[in-house]
């Protein structure tokens, strides 16, 4: 089976295909637009564990779902700060995508730099990583939700966990600069990344 095929490449190809979904659901005139968004956001990032762990599972790790997973990931989460700002074009919000967003484009260049050096990442996926794409998956969902629920401030519930997922954000990306320095500053050749997939 080509490896474009199988169902783990066909998860993070239906991520992608949900990105203009998703954008066009979030600007309906209907009062269950918001609601509709978060499952489609929802239903993206069950996808991006679930293709990963059927990928392993069924020992169908490729290398064009290795390219497709970060870039699916990123291009959602992306369009989703994106949107959230412009719903709600307050300072905290924006910092933080802001944040977010940059960092991804800082380590996408590293990872891109490292590679040309013929660095290869050896060391295992970082909790630092697991936690800050957990906040950060859920702090999306909730300010695109935005009502109360039960009496819940789910918006500024998200906020918070925005944040959590920016001090989260910045602490990983200080450990990559930190283990690509010697490198990037010419003083070692054999500096190893830490591989946090997210």
């Amino acid at each position: 089976m080509s490896p474009i095929y199988n169902l783990p490449n066909l998860l993070t190809l239906l991520r992608i295909v949900l990105i203009p979904v998703f954008v066009v659901v979030f600007y309906l005139p209907m009062a269950w637009a918001h609601e509709a968004a978060t499952v489609i956001f929802v239903l993206a990032a069950i996808t991006d564990w679930l293709d990963g762990y059927l990928a392993r599972r069924m020992q169908l790790v490729s290398a064009l779902g290795a390219f497709l997973d970060p870039v699916a990931d990123k291009l959602m989460v992306a369009t989703a700060l994106v949107l959230v700002v412009q719903a709600d074009p307050q300072v905290a919000i924006a910092v933080a995508a802001a944040v977010i967003i940059g960092r991804e484009i800082t380590i996408s260049a590293l990872r891109e730099w490292m590679a040309e050096l013929g660095k290869r990442t050896r060391v295992s996926v970082s909790e630092i990583g697991k936690f800050k794409t957990a906040a950060q998956m859920a702090a999306i969902a909730l300010l695109i939700y935005r009502d109360d629920v039960w009496e819940i401030p789910v918006y500024t519930v998200g906020l918070v966990l925005l944040y959590v997922a920016v001090v989260l954000t910045l602490w990983s990306m200080t450990l990559y600069l930190r283990a690509a320095w010697p490198s990037l500053s010419g003083d070692d050749t054999t500096a190893r990344l830490p591989q946090d997939l997210q």
